[in-house]
C-alpha cells in the first residue's frame, strides 16, 4: 500500500486546523465576510493545500519549497487570527486553542522540511 500525501500527519492536523479556521470564522461580524473572513480561511485552505501539492512533486527541493510556502500561509493565519482578538471578534480563550493547533502543525511542517531537506541531500 503505497503511501500519500493524506497519510502526513502534517496535512491531517493542518485539515483539522482549516476545520477549526471555518467554525471559528463563522461567527465574525456578516460586513467580514469579504475581508477578515475571507483572508483567514484563504490562508488556512493554503496550508493542507500546499502540503498536498508539494508531495505530488517530483523531488524533494519542490516538496520543501511548498512546505516552505504552507508555513508561510500558517504565520500569515496566526497574524489574522490575532487580528481578530484584538478587534475584539474572538476572546483569548478561543483563540488559545486554534493557537495551539497552529504551533503544532507548525513543529510538523518544520520537521518534514527537515527530514524531507535530509533526504534530498544524502541522495
Amino acid at each position: 500500500m503505497s503511501s500519500t500525501f493524506k497519510d502526513l500527519e502534517a496535512w491531517q492536523r493542518a485539515m483539522d486546523l482549516a476545520d477549526a479556521v471555518y467554525r471559528i470564522s463563522s461567527v465574525f461580524r456578516k460586513e467580514e465576510m469579504f475581508t477578515l473572513t475571507s483572508q483567514v480561511r484563504k490562508a488556512a485552505i493554503s496550508i493542507p493545500s500546499n502540503i498536498a501539492e508539494g508531495s505530488g512533486r517530483q523531488s524533494g527541493h519542490e516538496f520543501a519549497y511548498f512546505l516552505s510556502i504552507a508555513t508561510g500561509s500558517l504565520r500569515e493565519l496566526e497574524t489574522q487570527m490575532l487580528i481578530a482578538t484584538r478587534i475584539g471578534y474572538l476572546e483569548p480563550t478561543q483563540l488559545d486553542p486554534l493557537q495551539q493547533q497552529m504551533d503544532t502543525v507548525g513543529r510538523l511542517l518544520t520537521g518534514l522540511r527537515k527530514a524531507i531537506k535530509q533526504r534530498t541531500s544524502a541522495s
